[in-house]
């Protein structure tokens, strides 16, 4: 437990700090930079920003939920998917720079809120922590197919980056359906796309 605390605090200070590895190459790196207007250039930033934050709460979400899950398989499990979403960090924080933007101003608010969730989740079982995985990628995969219809049709480096994080995160939602996820109550789901909405419209901007 102790091991776990100390490489969950270190994932937290390296993703507060804007510290992410990746082992895969960036997503449409070989592509040509388009030259967007700076309204376009704005948007795809702000888009950007959205699914940067998400995976912000995506490492307090799986770093919280490995720390309270009983099984061991499960718990590897999450690290796993933790590993990956590490890489997303990574490439929206790159497109970010090359946008010449920032981050959200309000991630270690969205990294605390996260791992409250995620240990409330976990707290509630093995399945229910699984079930929250599914439905949290179920939401992220629609989030981001949204997306893939919102940035500049022009801008092939974020639409490539978008296109491998959403091909991820169905992954990992068949993953945790696959190790046996029981479905949320609606009131659950409903609450969380709620949040959802909350941080994406925040973190667009802020």
């Amino acid at each position: 437990m102790l091991d776990d605390l100390v490489i969950g605090f270190d994932r937290a200070l390296r993703t507060l700090a804007g510290i992410a590895a990746t082992s895969r190459p960036l997503p449409g790196a070989n592509l040509p930079d388009a030259a967007l207007t700076p309204e376009e250039r704005r948007h795809a930033a702000g888009l950007m920003r959205v699914n940067h934050a998400g995976e912000v709460c995506a490492q307090a979400l799986y770093a919280a939920q490995a720390l309270v899950a009983r099984d061991p398989a499960i718990r590897q499990e999450f690290a796993q998917a933790a590993r990956e979403e590490e890489e997303h960090l990574a490439w929206t924080q790159a497109r970010l720079a090359d946008l010449h933007d920032r981050p959200s101003l309000l991630n270690p608010l969205w990294y605390a809120g996260s791992f409250a969730i995620g240990v409330a989740a976990g707290v509630a079982g093995d399945r229910v922590n699984l079930g929250f995985v599914v439905e949290t990628e179920r939401q992220v995969e629609e989030h981001l197919t949204g997306h893939m219809d919102e940035l500049p049709a022009t801008d092939g480096r974020s639409r490539a980056i978008v296109e491998q994080m959403r091909d991820d995160e169905a992954r990992h939602g068949a993953m945790a359906q696959a190790a046996g996820a029981t479905p949320l109550p609606l009131p659950v789901t409903g609450l969380m796309r709620v949040a959802a909405k909350v941080m994406k419209v925040v973190a667009y901007r802020v």
